[in-house]
């Protein structure tokens, strides 16, 4: 069947601000994104693939031979865009309503809006979350007051105030179910840049500001060149001078460590620097070396910023960055206030401000937070040892990374039941609440998102794939992790009582045990739980 009589179906319809969000434009772009891009995106996929089987066998990652010329070239990213030369305390969230207001009043230079990790993609999600984008480029976001008296969100009059928007749309592996175009899905990664960027980039330009993003799961350079072939082909048809758009990638794989450089080259003039993305980082050292019994991880809570093959990554993201002109940006604090808990409520902060401390110490030139209540602590800490609106001309530690220091696990830790008993909580709450359409929930005083879940996941796979043993000698096997999670279910159904039967527990059980005791390890849990929240129904025929 050829293109022309292939339509595109989009839908259903009767969702909240489809009209102004799925426009016949909009959809004109977004099906040619697809047409022009989605090949090329399907075939790096199938090379992620290929360089697994390789992992798998025993191949240790190396930086490419192919491109040293790239690492020693005398060359330079892209200039700094005006709102966005000080990036010292930056927040992320998903972009619903009062989020977004919040966020943009916060006091943070930067919000990032976050399609991906902290969103769960239900059809009323995205939809929602765009219209709420689109509101908040034009300044007309509000939530009204409900009752007389009540309280009334807007953004802040002086905009001289607000926070820098950024967008995080979905990884190069998501596709979007619910619109397909020439009888396959969509890139998730394309529509939700796609809708975003048709809608607002033009209007963002003519503000002073620009369509600005985060590139996340990106695993070599050539998903990089993917992101600014888009780039280039999106400027020219909205008639914006290349360059305008800016976008930092997410440094979340293990992969992606070994070609920081070839990635801010690959960008070129929409390079705005690289972040470490410490959870997703995590995740991937596990699934990527699944096979790797030496590669074992202990507790998650033991895996810190100071272990060598973290403190490493961090050490060579900031010399990449700084040496090529572009910001090197800190990682997630996943600490909450705790309320109620005073001794609890001081620790937390105290562990920010020793992360945020470390980071600007060792150069880099901004930071995120999770929460609004931790914007404070950032932004004195990087006021008193960041006098300039960045650091990019302090190199930082120059001692040369290798490759064998971005693999260095340094001291062993431990495993231990309480490790476990976290691990298998963390991900069926949070598994839980993505099926009903949460994807940033708070657990155990942090904020829990897909990155961390996916930690928790996968470290319970790898324990039980190497077999691996508590602290107190006991063995990590299907018998303890099945007992651990049927605990975990029955604690819920206690702790909840009627409201049980509203929630989302057994789905989740059925997918985390399928998941945690499966013979391979899964790709990305949102993966396998994504058809349940796929809305069935009604769609338009374009």
């Amino acid at each position: 069947m050829s293109k022309s009589s292939q339509a595109v179906v989009i839908g259903p319809q009767n969702v909240h601000g489809f009209q102004r969000v799925l426009t016949k434009d909009a959809i004109a772009f977004v099906t040619e994104l697809h047409r022009r891009f989605n090949y090329t995106r399907k075939s790096l996929l199938a090379a992620r693939q290929q360089r697994q089987v390789a992992l798998d066998k025993g191949v240790v990652p190396e930086f490419l031979k192919e491109t040293e010329h790239i690492r020693a070239g005398n060359w330079k990213g892209a200039s700094l865009a005006k709102d966005l030369t000080d990036r010292r305390v930056e927040i992320t969230g998903p972009p619903d309503r009062k989020m977004l207001i919040n966020a943009l009043n916060s006091g943070a230079k930067v919000f990032m809006a976050d399609l991906e990790d902290s969103t769960s993609p239900t059809w009323h999600n995205l939809i929602d979350g765009q219209l709420n984008l689109i509101d908040a480029v034009d300044r007309t976001i509000v939530i009204k007051a409900d009752k007389p008296g009540g309280k009334e969100y807007k953004l802040l009059s002086d905009s001289s105030k607000l926070a820098t928007l950024m967008v995080r749309p979905r990884g190069w592996h998501l596709e979007e179910a619910h619109v397909t175009v020439d009888g396959e899905p969509t890139s998730a990664s394309l529509f939700d840049f796609g809708l975003f960027f048709f809608h607002n980039a033009v209007k963002l330009v003519k503000r002073g500001s620009g369509p600005y993003f985060y590139l996340p799961k990106m695993e070599s350079h050539r998903e990089a060149r993917l992101w600014n072939d888009v780039f280039l082909f999106a400027q020219d048809y909205v008639g914006l001078p290349r360059g305008t758009i800016r976008a930092t990638v997410l440094i979340e794989t293990i992969l992606a460590a070994f070609e920081m450089d070839e990635i801010i080259y690959e960008l070129k003039e929409h390079s705005a620097g690289l972040n470490c993305g410490r959870w997703d980082y995590i995740f991937s050292f596990i699934k990527k070396f699944r096979n790797h019994a030496d590669k074992l991880l202990p507790d998650r809570a033991q895996v810190t910023m100071t272990a060598p093959w973290m403190a490493n990554y961090v050490r060579l993201l900031i010399q990449t960055c700084h040496k090529r002109g572009v910001h090197a940006m800190g990682g997630m604090a996943a600490q909450i206030p705790v309320k109620d808990d005073q001794k609890a409520n001081e620790a937390a902060f105290e562990k920010v401000r020793r992360d945020k401390l470390r980071e600007v110490k060792a150069a880099c030139d901004g930071t995120w937070v999770a929460h609004p209540g931790l914007i404070p602590i950032a932004m004195e800490i990087f006021n008193a040892h960041m006098s300039t609106p960045n650091q990019i001309s302090n190199a930082g530690d120059t001692t040369p990374v290798t490759a064998a220091d971005l693999l260095d696990l340094g001291p062993a830790g431990t495993i231990t039941e309480e490790g476990l008993h976290s691990n298998i909580s963390v991900g069926l709450s949070y598994l839980e609440n993505w099926l009903r359409g949460v994807g940033c929930v708070p657990l155990h005083n942090l904020m829990e998102d897909a990155a961390t879940a996916e930690i928790s996941r996968c470290q319970v796979w790898q324990w039980l794939k190497h077999g691996a043993k508590f602290a107190n000698g006991k063995k990590v096997d299907r018998a303890t992790v099945q007992k651990f999670l049927d605990n975990e279910i029955n604690a819920q159904e206690k702790a909840l009582g009627k409201a049980y039967s509203s929630r989302k527990y057994p789905l989740a059980y059925k997918l985390y045990q399928k998941l945690l005791l499966a013979p391979d390890l899964g790709d990305f849990l949102t993966l396998e739980a994504y058809p349940h929240i796929v809305t069935t129904g009604a769609r338009s025929k374009l």
